[in-house]
């Protein structure tokens, strides 16, 4: 079953427990793979919906932040339940020290391709490495500081 079926099949079970609040998630969730299907004019893969779903994840965060900071504690509140039912259609996301292992095989690479070692100026290349293999597996953030502490150290 793929992610996209299985979201379908918890959009109809959230319909039948009369959960508005997940079905509403779930709903908004459908739209944006939808909505990005339909202006690329394909069908997405399980790749590309966990990164609508991690759109999704991260437009949220950044909801809450800026609700907090309103003194809207109501409406933080309903963002984060909003992203505790996205959370789940993403996969295990890789620890640090994991995290740190991945970007340090990057990393290696990099420097065997280059003939030297990495430096700062070579993030970008470092970058689009990790973001094409680390991307659904860990957020960019923590991927991109990851990458930072492998050149400086």
């Amino acid at each position: 079953m793929s992610l996209k079926e299985r979201i379908q099949d918890d959009m109809k079970a959230a319909m039948r427990a009369k959960d508005s609040d997940r079905l509403s998630t779930v709903r908004l969730l459908l739209a944006a793979i939808k909505q990005r299907e339909v202006d690329e004019r394909i069908t997405l893969d399980d790749a590309a919906v966990v990164g609508v779903v991690d759109k999704m994840v991260k437009q949220r965060r950044d909801s809450v932040a800026a609700y907090q900071a309103g003194g809207r504690q109501d409406l933080a509140d309903k963002e984060a339940a909003e992203i505790t039912v996205l959370q789940a259609y993403l996969p295990q996301r890789l620890g640090e020290a994991e995290l740190a292992t991945a970007v340090a095989a990057l990393v290696q690479q990099v420097a065997a391709e280059l003939g030297r070692p990495p430096a700062a100026g070579d993030m970008g290349k470092l970058m689009a490495l990790a973001k094409a293999e680390l991307s659904g597996k860990a957020e960019m953030s923590a991927v991109s500081a990851a990458v930072k502490r492998a050149l400086q150290g």
